[in-house]
This record gives C-alpha cells, structure tokens and sequence, in this order.
C-alpha cells in the first residue's frame, strides 16, 4: 500500500479528500495531514509518504521551496499539487522540480483519479526498473536532472538567506528550516555543491562584509566585528586572518595607506 499525505490550509479540501476519495482502490491508504507547509513537513518526515497532495499557497509556506525540498530529500516521492493558484510560469517552474501534477482548485474527481493513477503508476514503473535493469532508463535519468535541478535551487535560497542574515547568530537549523530541509541535507548539499561546510561558508560571507567596513576607519575592529555577526572579538580575527592570511588590523592598514 501506498502511503498519502496531504497538506492544505483548507480544513474542508483536507476532509474532502480524505473521505471521498477511495483510496484502497489505487493500492494507496491515508497516513497523515497537515494544515501548512511548516507541519507538513514534520509529517512527512515522520511518515515517508509515497505520494503527497498540497496546496503551494498557505501560511508559513514558500510553495516552490517546499516542492524543492520535497524532491531533493525525498527524490522518489510523487507531488501533486491542488491549488488556487493560477500562475502559468509558476506552475512550469513546479513541473521542472519534478511535481507529478499541477490542478487547479477547483478540481472535479476525473482530474484527481488521473492524478492519483499516473503518481501510483510511476511509483510501480520505478520499483520495476530498480528491480529489472542496472542501466539507467531515460525516465529515471530525467527524475535524477529534476532531482538535481530541486537541489540546486535549494543551495541557491540557502546562500541567499545567508547573505541576508549574516549579521545574526545564524545556525545550520535556522537555515534548513527556513527552507523545509532537515539540517542534515542541507549539509551534505553545501558540500556537495559548494564544496564548503555551513560554517565555512558563514565566516566567509561574514569576513567579506567585514573587509568593507574595514575601509571605515571610523569603525573599531570589535564594532566591525559585532556589525558581521561575531560575538567574539578573538574568533572573529582568528577567522579573519584564516581568510586572508593576515589580520583584520593589518588588512585595514593596507587599505588606508
């Protein structure tokens, strides 16, 4: 059996499909709900769906960032979305992360059993080809590129969110969070992609706002300190000269001179 979670803001679209739908018929049983993007994933990690059904407009959500997330943790789950949301380049930018299907609220039951068949179908066309070949298929070749694809633009909001919180204590959690990742993925995509840790990345976004404000000379070395994000004088300017190979006093000499 197949497992479903479906997501949606809408308490009677979440109770409409949970009761009309006959979801033994597609080999599949309902194992969770949620009611925004932020539980939704929670659920999911908790129970590994198959499928999921979601809405991409609801409170605490960045649609797109959630699809992202979905398919780059969990590249073998099926995406239906069910949503309002009637947005042309929006709806291609979620096919191109890899969702299964995109409908429009709202939706009669002829759209949704397609749906459901062709996510059902895929899952089972999967499992065949990992069981029956080593080599690999176009289809799945393309769910890898989607996979890719979700992934990249996950680092790429990871780093944006980064550059626009450097100053605050910012953690590896805080980040995966913001961006519907568990903190593990995260990591392991930075260094994947960036080829750096969180941390690494962090101090360098850091150090170079810091070589700035360094041409202020206005700006005492633990003011500039504190304005990047660094709590501590001595870490900042142990990390400062890692990075450039001399310190933050020398630097700011060599600047003015």
């Amino acid at each position: 059996m197949y497992k479903v979670v479906i997501i949606d803001d809408e308490p009677i679209i979440v109770e409409g499909l949970s009761r009309v739908v006959d979801w033994e018929k597609y080999g599949c049983h309902l194992a969770g709900t949620a009611e925004d993007g932020v539980s939704g994933m929670r659920v999911i990690r908790e129970v590994r769906p198959d499928m999921i059904i979601t809405d991409i407009c609801m409170p605490k959500t960045d649609g797109l960032s959630m699809i992202a997330a979905l398919k780059s943790e969990f590249p073998e789950m099926q995406i239906c979305i069910l949503t309002g949301y009637r947005d042309f380049d929006y709806a291609q930018r979620a096919i191109t992360l890899g969702v299964t299907r995109f409908l429009l609220k709202p939706s009669n039951m002829g759209q949704l059993d397609e749906a459901i068949l062709e996510m059902t179908h895929r899952l089972k066309k999967r499992n065949n080809m990992h069981e029956r070949i080593t080599h690999k298929s176009e289809d799945i070749r393309d769910e890898e590129a989607k996979e890719e694809g979700a992934s990249s633009f996950i680092v790429k909001n990871a780093l944006i969110y980064m550059e626009e919180h450097y100053e605050e204590h910012l953690s590896l959690s805080e980040v995966a969070d913001q961006i519907y990742v568990s903190q593990w993925h995260l990591s392991k995509l930075l260094n994947k992609y960036e080829k750096k840790s969180f941390s690494e990345i962090l101090n360098q976004i850091r150090v170079d706002h810091a070589k700035e404000l360094l041409k202020n000379p206005a700006l005492r070395i633990r003011d500039v300190a504190e304005q990047v994000g660094f709590l501590d004088i001595t870490h900042f300017s142990r990390v400062f000269k890692k990075h450039e190979g001399i310190s933050a006093n020398e630097y700011r000499n060599a600047r003015l001179s």
